[in-house]
């Protein structure tokens, strides 16, 4: 066959393209922004139905006594129940509990849905179990979940940075990596800003970010922060703009409810083996001046746990990544707990792009910054001159491997490749020193090789 010159092979291509879709041109030039969801402005997708769909595990407080489950479907579905199986290699296994939901209603571009929750409790440790959810004459798959083991048992975990934008088209292939790399994970973490929202389409931008990770969802004990996109504005523009928790978050998620009072829905705290987790709301803290009350809260759950280590996750950074921001409120207010309990690790998100610092200096809490989704910021020069590594360019996934030993943090591209890693080593006496890893890390990415998005922002590398 005769050999297709670039430029009729680009026209061919650009022929079977559906509308709208990106094409690189020649030379490898800018590609025009391609959109937030797959779903075109003014058609609809994602709407709810008779069959349960957005399923999410989340944790107990003590995540060796059970789970939750959080799932949705349309109007007609009341109270629908989820049954609940001992694992069986035979098919003929059969429900042995069966729990009556809760539900709320949620009125979106999309219809009316209902959302559903159940906390399935009483069950014995370190054990694989089968549940399902109902819908209107429809059921799930049966899916499993295998509850926490003891404070003694190694745990791998996965973490997420932002996902927030263009989830089904690049936040889908970050996910399905982790997994691959980490397939014993029984606990994945998220910084927030799961979605962007605020454009018309939200339940479409919820319903991207389900079907990316649904496979996770579904299975592995899921706990978010919360992110400042998760919260909305009234009177946007007045003297009484206001952001105010998205109706979304408390319906998707069926967290522990032991949080701050002043932030109920969007702080938790649990145990899952040897590590205690407790979650912030950044946003309010910065937003809603809520910082001191949640950092006495996060006193009084640090200085109870019995836990070998200990995790903190919040949306945004103590220390900014990208230029003009300030986030001296979480300073002010968490850092005395983060070093009065020495805190072993932080996990943040917000600024779109990657990088690490000690809080103190040698010994004290790791910070670590990271995004998993497309939408790109460019480091700050104070970044770069605190932190290392850092990243830009690129997303990202954390594997964390935690035992009574050691806690092992390794950062992957979303190619698997690694990028960060090192370890936490506890000693007999219950001392912990860092131990850096070098061998295998890729070289430093950054952004230098693009000047502007392709809307002409030079304070992006991509959106």
């Amino acid at each position: 066959m005769r050999a297709v010159s670039a430029q009729w092979r680009h026209r061919l291509l650009a022929a079977v393209l559906v509308p709208g879709m990106a094409l690189a041109t020649p030379g490898g030039a800018a590609q025009p922004p391609e959109a937030n969801t797959q779903v075109p402005m003014g058609q609809l997708a994602y709407q709810p139905g008779p069959a349960p769909d957005r399923l999410v595990v989340s944790p107990l407080a003590d995540a060796s006594n059970g789970f939750a489950v959080s799932w949705r479907t349309d109007a007609n579905v009341q109270a629908p129940v989820l049954e609940l199986a001992a694992q069986d290699d035979s098919p003929a296994f059969a429900a042995t509990r069966r729990l009556t939901a809760t539900t709320t209603a949620l009125t979106a571009e999309t219809g009316v849905a209902h959302y559903h929750q159940v906390v399935v409790d009483g069950l014995a440790a370190d054990t694989a179990w089968l549940y399902r959810v109902q819908g209107n004459g429809r059921w799930s798959s049966w899916n499993r979940v295998v509850t926490a083991a003891g404070v003694d048992a190694p745990l791998t975990l996965l973490y997420f940075g932002d996902t927030q934008n263009k989830n089904v088209s690049h936040v889908t292939r970050v996910i399905r990596q982790a997994m691959r790399q980490a397939p014993q994970a029984r606990l994945a973490l998220f910084a927030g800003d799961l979605v962007s929202g605020g454009d018309g389409q939200d339940d479409i931008e919820w319903g991207e970010w389900h079907a990316a990770a649904a496979p996770l969802l579904e299975e592995v004990a899921t706990a978010p922060a919360v992110g400042n996109h998760e919260y909305a504005e009234l009177h946007e523009d007045t003297p009484q703009q206001i952001k105010v928790l998205g109706v979304h978050w408390p319906r998707s998620f069926a967290l522990p409810d032991n949080g701050a009072a002043v932030v109920p829905h969007t702080s938790y705290w649990f145990d899952h083996q040897g590590v205690r987790i407790a979650v912030l709301d950044g946003t309010s803290a910065l937003e809603h001046d809520s910082g001191a009350e949640q950092a006495r809260w996060l006193d009084g759950v640090l200085a109870a746990n019995t836990r070998p280590w200990t995790i903190v996750v919040v949306h945004q950074p103590l220390y900014a990544l990208r230029t003009g921001r300030d986030n001296r409120a979480l300073v002010t207010h968490l850092a005395p707990v983060l070093r009065r309990h020495r805190v072993d690790l932080v996990l943040q998100g917000h600024d779109h792009a990657y990088g690490r610092r000690l809080l103190d200096g040698a010994g004290s809490t790791v910070l670590v910054s990271s995004v998993a989704g497309p939408k790109q910021y460019r480091l700050s020069e104070q970044a770069r001159a605190s932190m290392a590594p850092v990243g830009e360019d690129t997303q990202y996934y954390q594997v964390l491997r935690i035992a009574n030993d050691g806690l092992n943090y390794a950062s992957y591209t979303a190619s698997g490749r690694l990028y960060d890693q090192w370890r936490i080593a506890r000693d007999a006496d219950g001392s912990k020193r860092l131990i850096e890893q070098m061998d295998g890390r890729i070289a430093p990415r950054t952004c230098d090789h693009r000047a502007a998005t392709a809307t002409g922002r030079t304070d992006r590398c991509w959106e």
